[in-house]
């Protein structure tokens, strides 16, 4: 189990100090909003495929799990979820991108790898093989990010879910303290195998991290199936504070397809649209055998929600008393998007990030596909337009 540190910041004298330390103001999203904003209107505005097996600087291109922008550089950043446990011996790692908007649409050759660096455990220590699973990236500045994992409860002893801070040459800088209802004993008290922080976002002014759990903790009630839904937490960072501020309950549906061998839905992404509250957050639905998303048995929706007039279960260990949900409100929310629409095979998305405005003025949002590195899946680039007002 790691310690969890007591600071994430050095001291901060005000708030205006605290957004340029964190973030320069150039490379702030643009327009940065504090009154609620809402979608009107999504466009899809391009694909790019990347084949499995693609290699870059020694590395096997996939299990991209996470995309981040650097809005001062024009660079997005990706995660891959790779554990340093595959026969490659490739290390934990995110790669640097270059995509290419600026005709206002996606087109094959608009996704260009450019740099990887490795993440270490501590100092110059790589992970040991499978101690970590790296699935949220989100940018504090250039340079500077932070990382979430889900952990490991099937590992002995347990590893812990996780939210590090790093510098650019992938060393930790500062570790988060995790609330202790996520903490797990692998029967049953916290996450569950695989659906823990798969998701990782700053608010447009850089004070708030978000992240959810992608499935109820085990102490919550059941996890998704193809009869019942499940709730999630949205657990939310105050960064000048160092410390969780709020937590809201998320209702994940159940799967979109039945399966007799597996199936899975929750939360994949949580992007906050505005710095009130109003947030997108992506459910992805797996089932083995599925032919929705195009074949794939992915069903990828995005959800706008708003924390306004929700239950704060932040000091709540369990959502679950003798066996019914306790009474709570969760975050409100509505579908603006499915990606089932689009009419073409989906692969399993995970990472989503605003991207540049358009020349229009609309937000681009582009996601990403983790491939699992299996020979029958495809990492894949897609990027939407969105109105909002």
């Amino acid at each position: 189990m790691r310690a969890r540190a007591l600071s994430l910041f050095g001291p901060i004298a005000t708030l205006a100090m605290a957004a340029s330390l964190l973030l320069p103001a150039a490379a702030l999203p643009a327009p940065v909003v504090d009154e609620p904003q809402t979608v009107v209107d999504i466009e899809f505005i391009g694909e790019v495929i990347v084949p499995t097996g693609t290699l870059f600087e020694g590395t096997e291109v996939g299990g991209l799990s996470s995309i981040t922008y650097d809005h001062r550089r024009d660079l997005y950043h990706v995660i891959s979820d790779d554990q340093g446990n595959r026969p490659t011996g490739d290390p934990v790692r995110y790669y640097t991108v270059v995509i290419d908007l600026s005709d206002g649409a996606l087109d094959d050759g608009d996704v260009e790898f450019v740099d990887t660096t490795e993440l270490f455990d501590d100092k110059k220590t790589p992970f040991a093989p499978g101690g970590v699973d790296p699935e949220g990236l989100a940018l504090i500045a250039p340079g500077t990010f932070f990382v979430s994992s889900e952990g490991n409860i099937f590992s002995d002893p347990i590893v812990d879910p996780f939210i590090l801070r790093y510098n650019g040459k992938g060393r930790v800088t500062a570790e988060l303290a995790i609330p202790d209802h996520y903490l797990p004993n692998g029967v049953d008290h916290g996450v569950r195998f695989n659906l823990a922080f798969e998701s990782l976002n700053l608010t447009p002014d850089r004070r708030n991290l978000v992240t959810a759990s992608e499935g109820a903790l085990f102490q919550d009630g059941p996890a998704s199936t193809f009869t019942n839904d499940s709730l999630a937490r949205i657990l939310v960072y105050d960064a000048r504070k160092r410390a969780p501020n709020a937590e809201y309950v998320y209702e994940v549906g159940p799967w979109a397809e039945s399966s007799g061998i597996f199936g899975v839905n929750g939360i994949v992404e949580v992007l906050p649209i505005d710095n009130a509250g109003t947030m997108l957050v992506m459910e992805r639905s797996f089932s083995v055998g599925g032919v929705l998303g195009g074949g794939t048995g992915n069903v990828v929706v995005i959800n706008e929600i708003s924390t306004a007039g929700a239950t704060d279960v932040l000091e709540i260990d369990a959502l679950f008393d003798s066996g019914s949900p306790i009474l709570l409100t969760p975050v409100s929310q509505r579908q603006v998007f499915a990606f089932d629409d689009l009419g073409i095979p989906i692969d399993n998305i995970e990472g989503m990030t605003f991207g540049p405005q358009l020349a229009d003025g609309r937000q681009t949002l582009i996601v990403v596909s983790d491939n699992n590195f299996n020979a029958g899946q495809f990492t894949q680039f897609i990027a939407l337009a969105l109105e909002l007002v």
